[in-house]
Protein backbone atom coordinates (compact mmCIF):
# COMPACT_ATOMS: atom_id res chain seq x y z
CA UNK A 1 0.00 0.00 0.00
CA UNK A 2 1.53 3.51 -0.78
CA UNK A 3 1.89 5.94 1.77
CA UNK A 4 -0.36 9.41 0.98
CA UNK A 5 0.54 11.98 -0.53
CA UNK A 6 1.65 15.11 1.92
CA UNK A 7 1.63 18.46 1.55
CA UNK A 8 4.91 19.89 2.86
CA UNK A 9 3.87 23.37 2.43
CA UNK A 10 0.89 23.53 4.30
CA UNK A 11 3.08 21.67 7.65
CA UNK A 12 6.09 24.69 6.48
CA UNK A 13 6.43 27.27 8.81
CA UNK A 14 7.18 29.55 6.06
CA UNK A 15 4.96 32.57 5.65
CA UNK A 16 3.58 33.66 2.08
CA UNK A 17 2.78 37.73 2.02
CA UNK A 18 1.08 39.13 -1.07
CA UNK A 19 1.16 42.37 -1.37
CA UNK A 20 -1.21 42.92 -3.73
CA UNK A 21 -3.77 42.34 -1.24
CA UNK A 22 -2.78 45.48 0.41
CA UNK A 23 -3.68 47.61 -2.48
CA UNK A 24 -5.41 50.75 -1.20
CA UNK A 25 -8.87 50.41 -3.36
CA UNK A 26 -9.86 54.44 -2.74
CA UNK A 27 -9.85 56.22 -6.48
CA UNK A 28 -6.89 57.53 -8.27
CA UNK A 29 -7.38 60.63 -9.86
CA UNK A 30 -5.76 63.56 -11.91
CA UNK A 31 -5.86 67.28 -11.80
CA UNK A 32 -4.18 69.12 -14.99
CA UNK A 33 -3.15 72.39 -13.81
CA UNK A 34 -3.60 73.35 -17.39
CA UNK A 35 -7.15 74.30 -17.47
CA UNK A 36 -6.58 77.00 -15.03
CA UNK A 37 -3.74 79.01 -16.96
CA UNK A 38 -4.40 81.46 -19.66
CA UNK A 39 -4.12 80.40 -23.03
CA UNK A 40 -3.04 77.71 -21.44
CA UNK A 41 0.44 78.63 -20.74
CA UNK A 42 0.75 81.73 -18.82
CA UNK A 43 -0.80 81.66 -14.69
CA UNK A 44 -2.64 84.53 -13.14
CA UNK A 45 -2.84 84.69 -10.00
CA UNK A 46 -6.00 86.32 -9.05
CA UNK A 47 -7.59 84.31 -11.40
CA UNK A 48 -5.79 80.99 -10.12
CA UNK A 49 -7.04 81.82 -6.72
CA UNK A 50 -10.66 82.72 -7.59
CA UNK A 51 -11.00 79.29 -10.16
CA UNK A 52 -9.60 77.30 -6.83
CA UNK A 53 -12.15 78.47 -4.68
CA UNK A 54 -14.98 77.53 -7.31
CA UNK A 55 -13.75 74.26 -7.75
CA UNK A 56 -15.75 71.75 -7.39
CA UNK A 57 -13.70 68.93 -4.54
CA UNK A 58 -16.80 66.32 -4.68
CA UNK A 59 -14.45 64.47 -7.49
CA UNK A 60 -11.35 63.95 -4.81
CA UNK A 61 -13.43 63.15 -1.75
CA UNK A 62 -11.44 60.48 -0.42
CA UNK A 63 -9.32 59.92 -3.63
CA UNK A 64 -5.41 59.84 -4.43
CA UNK A 65 -4.85 62.70 -6.09
CA UNK A 66 -2.27 63.44 -8.71
CA UNK A 67 -1.20 66.94 -9.67
CA UNK A 68 0.37 67.98 -13.01
CA UNK A 69 0.40 70.11 -15.77
CA UNK A 70 0.14 69.18 -19.34
CA UNK A 71 1.30 72.41 -20.94
CA UNK A 72 4.55 73.65 -21.34
CA UNK A 73 4.06 76.34 -18.70
CA UNK A 74 6.74 76.94 -16.42
CA UNK A 75 4.52 76.77 -13.03
CA UNK A 76 5.79 78.97 -9.59
CA UNK A 77 5.78 76.26 -6.95
CA UNK A 78 3.39 77.70 -4.28
CA UNK A 79 0.67 76.81 -7.38
CA UNK A 80 0.45 73.04 -6.68
CA UNK A 81 0.80 73.93 -2.65
CA UNK A 82 -2.10 76.20 -3.13
CA UNK A 83 -4.02 73.60 -4.88
CA UNK A 84 -3.34 70.85 -2.34
CA UNK A 85 -4.28 73.00 0.09
CA UNK A 86 -7.47 73.09 -1.43
CA UNK A 87 -7.48 69.68 -2.02
CA UNK A 88 -6.36 68.53 1.53
CA UNK A 89 -8.92 68.21 3.72
CA UNK A 90 -11.11 66.22 1.02
CA UNK A 91 -8.12 63.75 -0.43
CA UNK A 92 -6.72 60.76 1.29
CA UNK A 93 -3.50 61.89 -0.38
CA UNK A 94 -2.15 64.53 -3.25
CA UNK A 95 0.96 64.48 -5.47
CA UNK A 96 2.54 66.40 -7.55
CA UNK A 97 4.00 64.21 -10.52
CA UNK A 98 3.11 61.37 -12.51
CA UNK A 99 0.96 58.12 -11.85
CA UNK A 100 3.78 56.14 -10.58
CA UNK A 101 4.90 59.00 -8.52
CA UNK A 102 1.17 58.86 -7.28
CA UNK A 103 1.38 54.74 -6.73
CA UNK A 104 4.52 55.10 -5.14
CA UNK A 105 3.70 57.18 -2.73
CA UNK A 106 0.53 55.44 -1.88
CA UNK A 107 2.28 52.18 -1.02
CA UNK A 108 5.15 54.10 0.80
CA UNK A 109 2.19 55.06 3.21
CA UNK A 110 -0.02 51.73 3.12
CA UNK A 111 3.69 50.05 3.71
CA UNK A 112 4.80 52.14 6.61
CA UNK A 113 0.96 51.43 8.22
CA UNK A 114 1.33 47.68 7.89
CA UNK A 115 1.07 45.65 11.04
CA UNK A 116 3.74 43.25 10.18
CA UNK A 117 3.91 41.67 14.17
CA UNK A 118 2.51 38.28 12.63
CA UNK A 119 5.97 37.92 10.89
CA UNK A 120 8.03 38.26 13.94
CA UNK A 121 11.09 35.59 13.88
CA UNK A 122 9.47 33.76 10.93
CA UNK A 123 10.71 32.85 7.46
CA UNK A 124 8.94 35.08 5.13
CA UNK A 125 8.35 34.57 1.39
CA UNK A 126 6.99 37.46 -0.26
CA UNK A 127 4.84 36.70 -3.22
CA UNK A 128 4.71 38.96 -6.15
CA UNK A 129 6.16 37.85 -9.75
CA UNK A 130 4.22 39.29 -12.57
CA UNK A 131 2.06 41.61 -10.53
CA UNK A 132 1.56 44.76 -12.06
CA UNK A 133 -0.36 46.52 -9.30
CA UNK A 134 2.79 47.23 -7.55
CA UNK A 135 5.21 48.97 -8.05
CA UNK A 136 8.61 47.70 -7.27
CA UNK A 137 9.86 50.21 -4.52
CA UNK A 138 7.09 48.98 -2.43
CA UNK A 139 8.76 45.46 -2.33
CA UNK A 140 11.94 47.32 -1.40
CA UNK A 141 10.25 49.39 1.53
CA UNK A 142 8.18 46.06 2.33
CA UNK A 143 11.86 44.27 2.59
CA UNK A 144 13.15 47.26 4.44
CA UNK A 145 10.13 46.92 6.79
CA UNK A 146 10.37 43.23 7.23
CA UNK A 147 14.57 42.36 7.41
CA UNK A 148 14.61 43.48 10.83
CA UNK A 149 11.88 41.08 12.31
CA UNK A 150 11.94 38.13 10.25
CA UNK A 151 13.74 35.22 10.23
CA UNK A 152 14.24 34.86 6.47
CA UNK A 153 13.17 36.78 3.57
CA UNK A 154 12.44 35.25 0.19
CA UNK A 155 10.55 36.24 -3.33
CA UNK A 156 8.47 34.50 -5.74
CA UNK A 157 6.62 31.27 -5.43
CA UNK A 158 6.97 28.95 -2.80
CA UNK A 159 8.30 26.13 -5.14
CA UNK A 160 10.72 28.16 -6.48
CA UNK A 161 11.19 31.28 -4.20
CA UNK A 162 14.87 33.52 -4.60
CA UNK A 163 16.44 33.54 -0.54
CA UNK A 164 16.79 37.45 -0.32
CA UNK A 165 17.83 37.22 3.66
CA UNK A 166 18.59 34.96 5.84
CA UNK A 167 18.98 36.39 9.99
CA UNK A 168 22.52 34.69 11.83
CA UNK A 169 22.21 32.63 14.23
CA UNK A 170 23.21 34.83 17.87
CA UNK A 171 26.74 33.17 18.87
CA UNK A 172 25.73 32.88 22.31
Amino acid sequence: MKEPITNRMTQSPLISLDLARFRPQSDRVSLDLAVFLDQGLVLREREFRAQLSALDTTPYHHAFVRLHCSSAAILPAWTFHLVATTLGPHALLVVQGSELDLEQMIWAEAIAQMDLSSYLDKPVIIKGCDNELVPQNAYLLLIKRLQPIAKQLMYGEACAAVPLFKRKKDPR
